[in-house]
């Protein structure tokens, strides 16, 4: 009896450690919807340079006006704003249930970790647009952004770094085929999500 209660005593220290280093409310439906928002985004985007009359997967070939660039960049922050959304609302949510704080210390440092990389690749992004260097763009997203979920690991899910480096992988791959990037950008930030965020919901909930 004492041995079962020894080993009860060990299993909720490890539990409260768990909980005060790591966040762990990060809900796998957010990663759903954030895959949904991102392939609705790529189909709009695929329909857009029909209209335009550019077939993207001739890569560096096509040429980008002005307006179509400003047109792109809006429907990209379109997508980052509804993940984020999506993202914040299904954690708050799971978060209540459980009875934990969504703002706190560990949050905050899981933010920052994850914050570095994200924003270092989109200065780099900023870069390559200036330069006109529009089929290097989807690679690099998808490059930073799986760096920074693997650097996010050590303050949330284990898992999450899985993803990452499918993302980087799938990234680094995209370099080599750069007409086909808004194919892979479809794969990384849409059913990779939506495949994540259905194990992790089916794992954690």
């Amino acid at each position: 009896m004492d041995s079962k209660n020894y080993h009860e005593d060990l299993s909720h220290i490890r539990s409260m450690m768990e909980r005060s280093s790591r966040f762990i409310s990060l809900s796998g439906l957010s990663g759903v919807f954030a895959g949904l928002a991102a392939i609705a985004g790529a189909v709009y985007v695929y329909f857009v340079f029909q209209r335009e009359g550019i077939d993207y997967f001739d890569g560096d070939r096509n040429i980008y006006n002005p307006s179509l660039v400003r047109e792109l960049v809006i429907i990209g922050t379109l997508i980052l704003f509804v993940a984020v959304l999506s993202g914040y609302f299904f954690t708050a949510n799971k978060s209540r249930k459980q009875g934990l704080k969504i703002w706190d210390a560990t949050t905050k440092r899981l933010l920052l970790t994850f914050s570095v990389p994200l924003i270092t690749g989109g200065v780099v992004c900023l870069g390559l647009l200036y330069h006109h260097l529009f089929p290097l763009i989807a690679p690099a997203t998808l490059i930073f952004y799986g760096l920074a979920l693997v650097n996010a690991e050590r303050y949330t899910l284990t898992d999450v770094k899985y993803l990452g480096y499918c993302q980087i992988i799938l990234g680094l791959l995209s370099l080599f085929f750069l007409g086909w990037g808004l194919v892979a950008w479809t794969l990384g930030f849409g059913f990779l999500h939506i495949v994540y965020g259905l194990i992790m919901h089916k794992k954690y909930k």
